[in-house]
């Protein structure tokens, strides 16, 4: 869910019982490449069943050039 979002590939989420993970071992690797955590989202925009976001260099919703907002599906 997106309430869990990617912390969910780190451990378990509560009420899970066929959880198999840790899917991915470093929290790190689930960052942008300024650093900042990326974003899950279910359902995403544009009727997708989820996305994932990078808020670009500045962390912030919108933006222009490497501020700008980088989605899974576009």
């Amino acid at each position: 869910s997106t309430q869990e979002g990617l912390k969910a590939l780190l451990q378990a989420p509560s009420g899970v019982a066929n959880w198999n993970g840790p899917y991915v071992k470093n929290a790190d690797e689930l960052k942008d490449p300024w650093r900042n955590d990326l974003i899950y989202r279910s359902p995403g925009n544009e009727n997708r069943p989820y996305e994932i976001v990078s808020l670009g260099a500045d962390g912030q919703e919108g933006g222009e050039g490497a501020n700008r907002d980088l989605k899974s599906w576009e």
